[in-house]
């Protein structure tokens, strides 16, 4: 019975947190999914690996669907003894997205009851922490490893918690398969976030155990830490590894090339630019919509209704009403800093005061720690608005450069914010009442002043966005000046909305302190005002008429007239959609195509897009063996075009030209007759290729021929009475891809700048491509070392912390 009362409010809760997850999503409940931008643009560029793994019943680990050909390790590659993948699946076992917020819920949870909150309010504390707009808006775009990044680090920050509290075996537990499940989720950007606080929490215990000087307890600790981080990185291994061997080859890899396709000198060859790692900085007073949030107009398709400016201009302009219903319902109302906003990343103006409360009350040191995460997290979301410390994280911190969006780092704000809501609403049920009374006066006044100020400084604000110019010649001065009016409404309007919540939240705890509510029933409507607060907002941007039926995100694209068409050619060749510019998977869903959707696009493509393509160089598109130029007319037709001059899968050179440098591989490309001519950057590569001997002249008459295509395995059969160079319309990746002459292994060295070349002795032979990436395998063996050690530590775990509960008894 004791066990049974132990756990029935853990019970109760979990439930809980099935049935709103649930009922927030309710269109799964009828079979429906939500239709996610970012995973449609992922169903095509994964197309051709999920075909293939059904029917061959093995991973390809490359497609050839998009960007020419690039690794499966970015889209989805499931690689072996991926046990803690097994583990994460038993946790989503809800339809999608549900099964995400329900993570987000467990996991803040968790959190809670390691801070020694009952589980009453760790129950309202995870619904907040899941609600906080901005983790919902991501499951709505479509952002999903993001979203599972965030869900598993509250477990992970528990962990730490429990290891430097001295709950060595729990604690260290926790850790090993918290970790192992936050980089199994694979957003490194959201964990490398994760490690930045992580870094602050340790940094605050160490200064705890120094100043203790438990010395012991404090090498216990980071052994413990260190042996878990270990084990949860090898249990990760074939991802991690794969994932790095990529990067260099990625756009988040360094520029060979020293010049801009203008011709200009490039000022940096670094992964990504300043500018576009800043380029979704936060706005410094922008950062008022966590707690108003559409202060800044809301989002960039925001729904103004029937008492906007906008609508009363529509009509007076003879709109009919229901057309102009229609057309407010999606106003670009945002004028912060950022581009594009799909949602404010709206935190709760009750989770605020709350937090506001807590740094009044609670007496544990460890609100600190959360409030630092949060200001950091605040001031580096800011980016190119605070150069100081944005600056100096690009510079001088590891790996920082590597990532973009750095207003997205407020996912810490929006976990140590609801952290400190719930130690405020904790704190102050054990005051006395004269504390009280005076915990609700401070709390209210410093957050409802902060309200007045804003509001009263309206006239402060100029309400301008980036894209008026555009909208008042497109559409008129009238139509900008509308879209002004509106923002103002929504400036005041959501300020007054925030300013009423924290009245009536005061109220409730005042109400509490006069004795007209038992504490249940102030913390159940408190909780109510916390969360409804939330819910309302998310439902603006993320709500049932977002769903579809099964089969359109299953099938997110139809062919048109252009892809039936080109289909009728059963030949190995490829495709590109001038329209996708090389940002589109739809192509890649039919085709295999040089376009395709990746935050981590192969660099080579991209730059011959950028330096080559985009100029309208055809002998670009010809040795990529484009057969067939998808465009639009004026009109916005769609139709196909024939290139009767594509190289093939694989064609005999004349000569080679020798380079020195990337850059003079580039503009060699300029002026190449790719059929006859093959170029080589011996600087680049000689030192590997000596023997290769690619200044003498070549013989082109003979045949060469592609037999058999898989995305992982190409056979070709060649016939050339002499020595021969082939050059392979296949991108070159040098760290998996293993060439074939009749069963041999034979060197390949790559040309074109991306491209695949073979030595061919004179006779008849099969050459064959094959994908074996080294990576997996060795991955894969730390792995299952890995996830061997971890069952071991697991069952030791539990029998020692079994031992000592008994010896304690």
């Amino acid at each position: 019975m004791k066990i049974i009362n132990k756990f029935y409010p853990h019970a109760l809760a979990i439930l809980g947190f099935i049935v709103i997850s649930l009922l927030y999503f309710y269109p799964v409940l009828q079979g429906k999914q939500i239709f996610q931008s970012d995973i449609v643009q992922y169903t095509g560029m994964a197309k051709e690996q999920n075909d293939f793994r059904a029917t061959d019943h093995v991973e390809p680990y490359w497609t050839n669907s998009a960007f020419g050909g690039m690794p499966t390790y970015q889209l989805g590659a499931k690689y072996p003894h991926d046990y803690i993948g097994v583990i994460d699946d038993v946790l989503r076992f809800l339809p999608r997205p549900a099964d995400y917020l329900f993570l987000y819920f467990l996991g803040f949870y968790g959190l809670m009851l390691v801070l020694k909150v009952d589980p009453l309010k760790a129950f309202f504390g995870a619904l907040a922490f899941g609600l906080s707009t901005y983790l919902i808006i991501i499951l709505g775009v479509g952002h999903n490893a993001k979203a599972h990044a965030i869900a598993y680090m509250p477990m992970v920050v528990a962990g730490f918690i429990l290891v430097y509290q001295k709950k060595y075996i729990v604690g260290g537990l926790i850790t090993l398969f918290a970790t192992a499940l936050e980089i199994n989720a694979n957003h490194f950007q959201m964990t490398y976030y994760l490690l930045i606080f992580l870094l602050i929490l340790s940094s605050y215990f160490l200064w705890v155990k120094i100043k203790e000087k438990d010395y012991k307890s404090l090498g216990y600790s980071f052994g413990i830490l260190i042996v878990a981080g270990i084990f949860a990185i090898g249990a990760n291994a074939t991802n991690l590894l794969a994932t790095a061997e990529y990067a260099d080859f990625s756009t988040r890899g360094k520029s060979e090339l020293t010049f801009n396709p203008d011709g200009s000198t490039k000022e940096t060859t670094s992964a990504l630019t300043y500018d576009y790692i800043t380029e979704y900085s936060y706005g410094i007073m922008e950062s008022f919509n966590l707690i108003a949030p559409r202060l800044f107009g809301g989002s960039n398709n925001e729904a103004v209704g029937k008492d906007s400016a906008m609508y009363e201009l529509m009509v007076g302009k003879g709109v009919p009403e229901d057309q102009a219903t229609d057309f407010v319902s999606g106003m670009p109302t945002y004028w912060g800093d950022q581009p594009i906003v799909a949602a404010p990343a709206y935190i709760g103006i009750v989770v605020f005061f709350l937090a506001v409360l807590a740094l009044f009350i609670d007496k544990r040191r460890i609100k600190y720690v959360f409030l630092s995460g949060a200001v950091v997290a605040l001031i580096l979301s800011w980016g190119k608005n605070f150069p100081t410390l944005t600056d100096f994280f690009i510079d001088y911190i590891p790996m920082y450069n590597k990532f973009r969006a750095v207003s997205s780092i407020q996912v810490i704000l929006e976990l140590c914010l609801p952290v400190l809501a719930i130690m405020g609403l904790q704190s102050f049920f054990i005051l006395d009442k004269k504390l009280q009374k005076k915990a609700v006066l401070e709390s209210g006044i410093l957050a409802l002043g902060i309200i007045v100020i804003l509001f009263f400084s309206k006239s402060m604000f100029h309400f301008s966005g980036g894209n008026d110019a555009y909208y008042q010649e497109s559409y008129g001065p009238d139509f900008v000046e509308a879209l002004i009016q509106d923002r103002m409404s929504l400036f005041s309007a959501d300020l007054l909305r925030s300013g009423f919540l924290i009245v009536v939240t005061a109220g409730v705890l005042w109400l509490f302190v006069k004795d007209r509510f038992a504490q249940k029933t102030a913390i159940i409507l408190v909780g109510l005002l916390m969360v409804f607060d939330l819910f309302f907002v998310d439902k603006n941007y993320v709500s049932g008429k977002d769903f579809v039926s099964g089969r359109e995100v299953e099938i997110p694209f139809q062919e048109t007239t252009s892809d039936i068409e080109i289909l009728k050619d059963t030949t190995n060749y490829r495709v590109f959609e001038v329209s996708g510019n090389l940002s589109s998977a739809r192509a890649s869903y039919f085709h295999k195509s040089i376009g395709g959707y990746s935050a981590v696009k192969p660099r080579r493509m991209q730059q011959l897009f950028d330096y080559q393509i985009a100029n309208n160089n055809m002998e670009i598109l010809n040795m990529l063996n484009v057969k067939y130029v998808i465009q639009t007319d004026k009109e916005g037709n769609e139709f196909p075009t024939s290139n009767p001059n594509a190289n093939g899968n694989a064609w005999f050179v004349r000569s080679v030209k020798v380079v020195n440098t990337p850059d003079d591989e580039m503009k060699s490309l300029g002026e190449l007759d790719t059929k006859e001519v093959a170029i080589f950057n011996r600087h680049e590569h000689g030192s590997k290729f000596k023997s290769v001997g690619l200044k003498r002249r070549w013989d082109m008459n003979g045949t060469i021929q592609l037999d058999v295509y898989k995305p992982n395995y190409l056979q070709y059969t060649s016939n050339n009475s002499k020595f021969a160079l082939a050059v392979f319309s296949e991108i070159y990746y040098e760290k998996g891809w293993n060439a074939y002459i009749d069963g041999v292994k034979t060197v390949h060295f790559p040309v074109d700048y991306v491209l695949r070349a073979l030595v061919l002795p004179a006779g008849k032979h099969k050459i064959e491509f094959k994908f074996e990436p080294q990576v997996v395998k060795t991955g894969s063996t730390i792995t299952l070392i890995s996830s061997i050690g971890m069952l071991l530590l697991l069952i030791g775990g539990i029998y020692f912390e079994r031992k000592n509960k008994e010896l304690t008894v």
